[in-house]
C-alpha cells in the first residue's frame, strides 16, 4: 500500500505540538529514558576505558569510536545531533506502521491529521442534533469538524420520491433524510455522498428509476438484520465509517398529519410542506415510542440542537413524539433552536423568528429552549425566483411571555453569502460551538439517574 508521503513544513509540525494529540508528554518520557540510556552507556564506556588496558590496533579502533580526536564539546553535538535523528526517523517510521490501516493511497491528508482527527475530535462536547432536511445535513458538514461525538437523531415521516415509495413497498420508516445525514458525516464525503445520493435515471415505473443508491442501501440493510430498522441504521454508521452516527428518531414508520387554520386537514409530510396556515401538526399512529439509541444520546448529549431545518415537516415530526421529547426535557443539557435564515414557500412563508419559535412552544410547551440562534446579516445574494424571504428577527415571542421562560437570543452571522436561503455551514457550526462554550460555562449539569 503506498502511504502518503511525509509533508514537513512548518504547520505539520505545529499540528504535531498542539494541544489535544495527546503526543508531547509520551514524547518527554520517551526522551528521559534515552537520556537515562545514553548515560549509563557513556558511563560503562569511561569505566572500561579505564580499567582495562587497551592495546595495539584495538587502541587505535576504540580512539576512533570514542571521537576522542575531537573536542569534548565537538563530541557531544555530534553524538547529540546524530541521535536525534536516528531517533525522529525512527519514532517516524514507528508510527506510519502503526498507522498504515488508518491511511489510503487516495488520501490526501498528512499522517497528522488522521491523528488529530481521531485524538482531538473525540475529546470534543456530545452533541445531539435534532430534525432533518437539508438543514440537519448542513449543519453535521460543519460540527463534525468540532467533534466526532455527534448524534443527528433523524425524522423518519418522509413519504415522497424514493423513500416514499420504499415505504410503501417494503413497510420501513422514510430513509432519504437518514441518507443525507450519513453522507454529511461521512469520512470519505464528499466522495461518499456523491455515491450515496446518485438516483438510478427512469421514472417511478422503473424498478429502479428514481431510487437512490443510499435508499437502497438502507433498505438492504434493514433486511438483512431482519427487518429491524434501528439496527440496519445502527450497522449502515459502522459500515460507511461515520463520525459520529446517525439514528432515527423512531423505528417505526409514521404518517404526519395538518390542520389548518381554515379547519381542513392534509395528510403526507409532501403535501404539508405545501401548506398555508398550519394550525396543528400530529403523528399517527399516536402512540409511536422514540428509539432508544435517540433517547440514550440525549441523555448523555452536552448540547442539543433543534434545527434548523422545516418547520413542520422536518423539526416537528421528531418532537411530537412524547418520550424523545421528555428526554429533551430532562436532559441536563443546553437545549439551542436553530432558526431558518429563509421562510420557506407554503408552511412558513409568512413566518419572522417569534413565529418559529411560538409554533414549536404551542406543540411542545415552553420553558425547555435555553437558547436561539438566528442569522442576522440579510445582504447574501438571493437565488433568483424564489419568492421565500429572509427571517425577520422579531422578539420575543408571544405577548405576554414571562422572563424567566424566554429563551435568550443569540444573533450571527451564519447564511450562506452566495444563498440567501441557506446556511452556511462552517460558519454555522463555529456559531453553534461558541453558544455552547458561553452557555456551558460555570454550568453544573446534572446526570439524569438511570432507573433499574
Amino acid at each position: 500500500m503506498n502511504l502518503p508521503r511525509l509533508r514537513v513544513s512548518g504547520s505539520v509540525v505545529r499540528r504535531w505540538l498542539s494541544p489535544g494529540i495527546g503526543l508531547k508528554r509520551w514524547l518527554v518520557v520517551v526522551f528521559v529514558g534515552e537520556a537515562f540510556l545514553a548515560l549509563a552507556g557513556a558511563l560503562l564506556l569511561r569505566q572500561v576505558y579505564r580499567d582495562y588496558e587497551v592495546a595495539g590496533p584495538l587502541q587505535g579502533l576504540v580512539y576512533v569510536l570514542t571521537l576522542q580526536f575531537l573536542s569534548y564539546w565537538i563530541r557531544g553535538v555530534v553524538v547529540a545531533v546524530a541521535g536525534l535523528g536516528l531517533f525522529l526517523y525512527g519514532l517516524w517510521r514507528a508510527v506510519r506502521v502503526l498507522m498504515g490501516p488508518f491511511l489510503t493511497s487516495e488520501s490526501d491528508q498528512p499522517l497528522v491529521e488522521v491523528i488529530y482527527q481521531k485524538r482531538f475530535l473525540a475529546r470534543g462536547p456530545k452533541i445531539v442534533v435534532v430534525g432533518g432536511g437539508t438543514g440537519l445535513s448542513t449543519l453535521l458538514r460543519g460540527i463534525k469538524e468540532h467533534t466526532s461525538n455527534i448524534t443527528a437523531v433523524v425524522t423518519v415521516a418522509d413519504d415522497g420520491g424514493s423513500s416514499g415509495r420504499l415505504r410503501e413497498e417494503l413497510g420501513i420508516p422514510a430513509v432519504g433524510d437518514i441518507r443525507n445525514c450519513i453522507a454529511a458525516l461521512a469520512d470519505s464525503e464528499p466522495l461518499m455522498a456523491q455515491l450515496l445520493q446518485y438516483r438510478f435515471p427512469g421514472d417511478a415505473e422503473a424498478s429502479l428509476g428514481g431510487h437512490t443508491v443510499g435508499n437502497l442501501l438502507l433498505a438492504a440493510m434493514t433486511s438483512v438484520q431482519g427487518d429491524d430498522f434501528e439496527e440496519g441504521v445502527r450497522q449502515m454508521n459502522r459500515v460507511l465509517a461515520v463520525r459520529g452516527q446517525v439514528v432515527p428518531a423512531t423505528g417505526t414508520a409514521v404518517t404526519l398529519h395538518a390542520r389548518l387554520l381554515d379547519g381542513s386537514e392534509v395528510e403526507g409530510q409532501s403535501e404539508i410542506a405545501k401548506s398555508t396556515q398550519i394550525d396543528k401538526v400530529w403523528l399517527s399512529p399516536g402512540d409511536v415510542t422514540a428509539g432508544d439509541d435517540a433517547k440514550r444520546a440525549i441523555e448523555e448529549a452536552d448540547l442539543v440542537v433543534i434545527g434548523p431545518g422545516s418547520l413542520y415537516t422536518s423539526i416537528m415530526p421528531s418532537l411530537l413524539l412524547p418520550d424523545l421529547l421528555e428526554s429533551i426535557r430532562n436532559s441536563g443539557a443546553v437545549k439551542l433552536y436553530v432558526c431558518n435564515v429563509a421562510t420557506q414557500q407554503g408552511e412558513t412563508q409568512s413566518y419572522d423568528l417569534a413565529d418559529h419559535v411560538a409554533a414549536i412552544e404551542k406543540h411542545t410547551g415552553s420553558g425547555w429552549i435555553d437558547v436561539v440562534l438566528a442569522n442576522n446579516r440579510f445582504n447574501a445574494r438571493r437565488a433568483g425566483g424564489y419568492a421565500a424571504r429572509t427571517v425577520r428577527l422579531r422578539w420575543p415571542p408571544g405577548s405576554g411571555s414571562r422572563d424567566d421562560i424566554t429563551p435568550r437570543l443569540v444573533l450571527d452571522d451564519v447564511v450562506d453569502h452566495d444563498n440567501a436561503h441557506h446556511h452556511d455551514s462552517a460558519k454555522l457550526a463555529v456559531a453553534v460551538i461558541r453558544t455552547y462554550e458561553r452557555e456551558s460555562f460555570g454550568r453544573r449539569r446534572p446526570r439524569v439517574a438511570k432507573t433499574a
